[in-house]
């Protein structure tokens, strides 16, 4: 129900972090007016194509025209900006978990963070944010701001894994029967399907590795997760370019397979062609309308011009066996 009556405002989840995990949620009317003691943050996730979430923004966060304008314009993607007075902009991006969207069609949240508050911005539902307020009603939340920053990094690349393991599946079952059936064709528009999605991951992937190597340096919250973060990230586009690799290797395969059916086909019709030519030309001169034709008048002359045949493809059959055209 709370959901429900601070979406009416662009408002998603209002929350005052308690600085020991824990935190009490706020209804819309409570933000004009609250006093945070000195232990506690804020936290405000918003509905960024919401009406009332621009008008609040712009009217009521005291964030610059600047801050506002980045974080509400159409495009983005992963970068961050340190801002004066120990602030920053972030942009992140997660796998889409929304049913029926793509994964890898990646869902971006806009994060404002200070020393005691932290506003953030989404179009589509973030499954990170869910965790996040499920670890918060435990009271095994983050403590602050910076914490929980850091920890919806966290749940956004936790996601990353599942999918490239996913990817990773799919290609192993095509490599697997390209080993064992030496007739099996790859599916080729399932092996173009894993390559667009390791393609659509790496554009976001690899922005983000850089942004956690920066955050890594300059010591907003503990910069050994960031570093951890930053060390997942990097591994996961190792794997996303051995997906492609391997995309690559399987491509590779069928496309020899299909040149080696032609070369295969191309290379027996020549061979019948070769054989049969020294018969089609006997035949073809005996059976010219002229006169003084040998056996033309011959009741075995028929039978003598099969054998003559025969005796050639013999020979032939010999000769390709011995030059090893056979």
């Amino acid at each position: 129900m709370y959901e429900k009556d601070n979406l009416h405002w662009g408002l998603v989840h209002a929350f005052v972090l308690d600085g020991r995990g824990g935190a009490r949620s706020l209804e819309w009317e409570q933000l004009e007016g609250l006093q945070l003691a000195e232990q506690e943050s804020l936290w405000l996730h918003w509905d960024r194509g919401h009406p009332q979430t621009h008008g609040w923004l712009r009217e009521h966060s005291g964030l610059s025209d600047f801050s506002c304008d980045l974080l509400l314009e159409e495009n983005t993607r992963p970068r961050l900006l340190t801002l004066p007075e120990h602030e920053l902009l972030l942009f992140l991006r997660g796998v889409n978990l929304n049913p029926g969207a793509e994964p890898e069609d990646m869902v971006s949240v806009r994060i404002f963070a200070d020393a005691s508050r932290v506003i953030s911005l989404r179009q589509r539902p973030l499954r990170a944010t869910e965790e996040l307020i499920a670890l918060l009603e435990k009271g095994q939340g983050p403590r602050d701001g910076a914490e929980l920053v850091l920890q919806l990094a966290h749940h956004l690349t936790d996601r990353v894994d599942g999918l490239i393991e996913e990817l990773s599946e799919q290609l192993e079952g095509q490599e697997e029967r390209l080993d064992s059936d030496a007739r099996f064709m790859p599916d080729h528009g399932l092996v173009l399907h894993v390559r667009r999605r390791a393609a659509g991951l790496r554009r976001f992937l690899a922005p983000q590795r850089d942004i956690f190597a920066q955050l890594t340096r300059n010591g907003f919250g503990d910069g050994n997760q960031w570093n951890e973060l930053n060390n997942r990230l990097t591994r996961y586009l190792e794997e996303l370019e051995m997906v492609r690799e391997r995309v690559g290797l399987v491509l590779e395969s069928e496309h020899r397979r299909m040149n080696e059916k032609m070369n295969r086909a191309m290379y027996l019709l020549g061979v019948t062609t070769v054989f049969f030519l020294p018969m089609s030309f006997l035949t073809g001169l005996l059976g010219i309308n002229v006169g003084g034709i040998p056996g033309a008048d011959s009741e075995y002359g028929f039978l003598l011009i099969c054998a003559i045949l025969a005796s050639v493809g013999a020979l032939q059959w010999w000769l390709f066996r011995r030059w090893r055209w056979l």
